[in-house]
């Protein structure tokens, strides 16, 4: 199985984080303005991309200020059952990383290496969201 994998250092405290990660007023600031969002285990967001991609995703953990996890129930053929998976790390030194993860592709695809250029686009996204006050959620270009 794949995984696609990212971290990035962001200049936020760790609730600032937790809150662009499950709320849909964060969710809709970075990755797609186009959702339904609540943060609660087993609640489905919905992400949508314009008229041709649909993102269903499956609330499978939420610890706060720490982790969370989806799995994607409903999209593209090669995203269904698949986990996306933040983890929120503060190193001794203070400073604060996010470990992404994008979970259980079956192949390494064209697809996968779209998704995998996407995700740290949208990362970028998220980061300057926190740091700056604000992103580049889809369907705006960075």
């Amino acid at each position: 199985m794949a995984t696609i994998r990212h971290q990035l250092l962001i200049r936020a405290d760790q609730d600032k984080i937790f809150e662009a990660l499950t709320t849909q007023e964060g969710l809709s600031n970075w990755w797609t303005r186009t959702c339904t969002c609540k943060p609660e285990l087993h609640y489905e967001n919905e992400f949508r991309f314009g008229e041709q991609f649909l993102n269903r995703m499956k609330i499978l953990d939420l610890k706060k200020n720490k982790r969370v996890e989806w799995e994607c129930v409903k999209g593209a053929d090669e995203w269904i059952g698949t986990h996306v998976i933040f983890e929120i790390e503060e190193k001794p030194d203070g400073k604060i990383f996010l470990n992404f993860q994008h979970a259980g592709w079956k192949n390494e695809t064209e697809f996968f290496a779209n998704c995998n250029f996407n995700w740290g686009r949208f990362l970028l996204s998220l980061k300057h969201l926190l740091e700056k006050g604000k992103g580049n959620p889809f369907p705006e270009v960075l």
